[in-house]
């Protein structure tokens, strides 16, 4: 991580970030960066792990006041520009953090917070005047980032990391990716998680390689930039997937032909943050040539297993462990699971993160007594390769004595052609446990449950159906498109 500054001394005026229409080169950034570094350390000589938060859309300026803040010896917490005040405000105090540096578009947003929280908010506008004072040296140890989960099923925890785990987590994919500094990347991904400020942006900068930043989706410009030839990588989650999907679909054919020959000349593509749904991965392919890469990570972990770069990418799975990732597969009494049976992931190494921010108890659940990360998720090895079965805690439905994969199910439903998208939840029952229960994005009106049911019924097991269903316009998601299913499960509950 420390690694990262020394190496983008080596890159010069090789362009790094483009955004708002501007390039900035590795100088400027350096130069930039060490002027934030030297405004939030005043008259100190070092942060000390200070917990420094910040409100910027992604831009050279995000780029910048991240570098700064981790140069200066803080810890930068990245906040989310779609986040309501409730959120950001749990956030300050979580951290306890004394500052927030706002982008203009932000200041008076977080004005209230000022008097009730006794923080400073500072004008990024602040943090880039000229100055130029000696930095503190900073050990691989030390804390260098808070990332929050995205709790989906409990309260977001602070995520601490130090400079060490990230570079681990940088240089694990940049080798099983083979980043190099010819590499140019679009970067649309929110910039207060691990998919883009570790797999995008800082792999790029690492490797010498350009990232560009759009602060907002929106299909037609993603689509320009894929077809103006200057992108090598591509990286996104399944919703966004979906939506150029859509929009390649009402294109003509003139257009759809330059959009599909541009698409199939980059180098790689990868989805992830949530499962990729197989027909999106086809359809993609379809229109692309391109197999997604699809991988697994976590915020607690970076990423740690991926698809094959130049080897075999499986629809449904998520490859093998990254390079310095150990991973095992066992039961509910930690031991090893064979072939096909489902068990939990656990991860260790270098990439796997400190603690929970002031939540030792919570830290000290999170791992076997033999070093472990327990990470709840659920999966199994499938001829050679791992697949995600769904989170224990939300997608393993336990119903009538059997554990369900509500991922498989939700899979199967998503090739009938009246259902657009879907998410099954488990719901409690006194008899079953849990009942199977399917909330459903139609994309024809015609879509009658019975049939549906009696066509599932050909397609899976009796005891993986649905025996409730609602139909719904839109699947509640996070920022990052991820369904939350304990909001799915209280639809159910006010019909």
């Amino acid at each position: 991580m420390l690694t990262l500054f020394e190496r983008a001394k080596t890159f010069g005026e090789r362009k790094a970030i483009s955004s708002n229409n501007q390039g900035y080169s590795y100088d400027q950034l350096i130069a930039s960066s060490n002027a934030v570094a030297s405004n939030l350390l005043g008259n100190s000589t070092d942060l000390n792990e200070g917990r420094i938060t910040f409100l910027v859309p992604p831009s050279f300026e995000y780029t910048a006041i991240q570098w700064g803040i981790w140069k200066a010896g803080g810890i930068a917490v990245p906040l989310c520009v779609l986040h309501p005040l409730p959120s950001i405000q749990y956030v300050l105090e979580d951290t306890q953090a004394e500052m927030v540096i706002a982008h203009k578009d932000y200041v008076s947003f977080l004005k209230p917070l000022e008097a009730e929280l006794g923080i400073s908010v500072v004008p990024m506008e602040a943090m880039f005047a000229e100055n130029n004072s000696s930095l503190p040296n900073l050990s691989p140890d030390r804390r260098a980032m808070i990332l929050y989960t995205s709790g989906t099923t409990s309260k977001p925890k602070g995520v601490v990391t130090t400079h060490a785990n990230i570079e681990a987590q940088i240089t694990a994919l940049v080798e099983a990716w083979e980043w190099e500094k010819d590499d140019y990347i679009l970067n649309i991904l929110p910039l207060h998680h691990v998919h883009g400020i570790i797999n995008v942006m800082s792999c790029a900068l690492w490797s010498g390689a350009c990232c560009e930043f759009l602060p907002k989706f929106n299909d037609e410009k993603v689509w320009e930039i894929i077809c103006s030839g200057r992108l090598t990588l591509f990286m996104a989650v399944p919703t966004i997937y979906y939506k150029l999907i859509a929009f390649w679909d009402d294109a003509n054919e003139e257009e759809k032909k330059k959009m599909s020959e541009a698409a199939s000349k980059l180098r790689l593509m990868v989805s992830g943050s949530a499962a990729l749904p197989v027909p999106v991965l086809e359809k993609w392919r379809s229109i692309s040539g391109q197999t997604l890469l699809e991988r697994y990570g976590m915020t607690e972990i970076g990423m740690g297993l991926s698809n094959s770069y130049r080897g075999e990418r499986r629809p449904g799975h998520v490859g093998l462990p990254l390079p310095t990732v150990e991973m095992r597969l066992v039961d509910a009494d930690n031991n090893s699971v064979g072939e096909n049976e489902p068990g939990e992931f656990q991860i260790k190494g270098p990439s796997v993160f400190k603690e929970y921010w002031q939540k030792p108890d919570a830290t000290e659940k999170a791992f076997t007594e033999d070093g472990w990360f327990i990470t709840g998720d659920i999966g199994m090895l499938n001829d050679g390769l791992y697949k995600i079965l769904g989170r224990d805690s939300v997608d393993i439905i336990k119903s009538g004595g059997y554990k369900i994969s509500a991922l498989e199910i939700e899979d199967v439903m998503r090739k009938h052609d009246f259902i657009s998208d879907c998410a099954v939840v488990g719901l409690p029952d006194e008899e079953w446990g849990e009942v199977i229960a399917a909330c459903i994005v139609p994309s024809n009106e015609g879509l009658n449950t019975e049939e549906l049911s009696a066509w599932l019924k050909t397609q899976l097991p009796g005891y993986k159906i649905p025996r409730k269903y609602i139909k719904i316009s839109e699947l509640p998601r996070n920022v990052l498109g991820k369904v939350t299913k304990n909001e799915v499960k209280k639809l159910f509950e006010t019909k």
